[in-house]
């Protein structure tokens, strides 16, 4: 019996740092084991930096048929666009053109 007091003894005595310790174990398992660890964070840091490139990628595309649209408008026609942007669509050229089709229009 005077071992079990004993023990008890140094538990009132040192709870303090054995509640530190548990917290301390517990905060240290989550970190690598836990739902949101340092792997799934660094995972998710890679997926953001390729969402944003691609989202970037789109920017550029949207910003240059934007530019193609205003130069069609009524106010800042550019007729050489609107000449190739008619031949593309209706599939034309004159006798004396060569043409050379692109894929990305």
């Amino acid at each position: 019996m005077d071992f079990g007091l004993d023990i008890q003894d140094k538990l009132k005595k040192n709870w303090l740092a054995l509640t530190c310790a548990f917290i301390t174990v517990y905060f240290c398992f989550n970190i690598f084991c836990g739902d949101r660890n340092i792997y799934r964070y660094f995972v998710l840091k890679n997926e953001i930096a390729q969402a944003t490139a691609l989202s970037n990628h789109y920017s550029s595309i949207v910003t240059n048929l934007q530019r193609n649209v205003d130069y069609l408008s009524n106010t800042s026609l550019d007729i050489d666009l609107l000449d190739e942007r008619a031949r593309v669509i209706l599939n034309m050229a004159e006798e004396d053109e060569f043409v050379i089709l692109d894929n990305e229009i």
